[in-house]
């Protein structure tokens, strides 16, 4: 349970900080894992990411100060690969995850990625419906893939992402998760 004054509404559009994971957020990282994931991360796997820093990009989305979601990318020349995102459960339906996604692919783009992929769960159609959103179409089934469960995966893919017509995509879903004071917490 969080530490918060009080959760927002869902559907709400709460002011959330977007910033760099750090070292110290593992910790909560891993009360999230714990509670997303039937075979969480461990810690010694984040501080291995995050000390990649040519090759991996990492945030965490804070809503008062407290770290209710992040979001992990590893970047290899012309394709950007999301290796998790991941939100509190108290926290869905607040657009977080959109929020994380935005800015893994907007760094994606910044960094001179033509495609962004990703797997997902064949059973999670909430997190299908988001990637869709942002373009990502299903290429695969990786059999098995979820060991722990032996659930299949979608492979899923945003190809010309560095396009202006993508880039419009974007700026559509941008748009969609200004805060109150049309911050784009994002």
């Amino acid at each position: 349970m969080t530490a918060l004054a009080r959760t927002p509404e869902p559907g709400s559009v709460p002011e959330i900080e977007i910033t760099r994971f750090r070292r110290w957020h593992v910790r909560k990282v891993l009360t999230i894992e714990r509670r997303v994931y039937p075979r969480p991360w461990s810690a010694s796997l984040f501080f291995s990411e995050l000390a990649q820093k040519n090759t991996r990009s990492y945030v965490v989305a804070r809503l008062e100060g407290e770290v209710v979601g992040y979001a992990g990318m590893m970047l290899t020349g012309l394709e950007a690969h999301i290796t998790n995102i991941a939100v509190d459960p108290d926290f869905h339906s607040l657009r977080i995850g959109t929020r994380l996604l935005l800015r893994m692919v907007t760094e994606a783009i910044a960094r001179g990625s033509e495609q962004v992929s990703l797997e997902v769960r064949t059973s999670n159609r909430v997190a299908q419906s988001l990637y869709e959103k942002f373009g990502f179409e299903v290429v695969n089934t990786r059999k098995g893939y979820y060991v722990e469960t032996n659930e299949d995966a979608f492979v899923m893919i945003a190809n010309g992402v560095n396009t202006t017509e993508y880039r419009k995509r974007l700026d559509g879903i941008r748009a969609g998760v200004r805060g109150p004071r049309g911050a784009a917490g994002a």
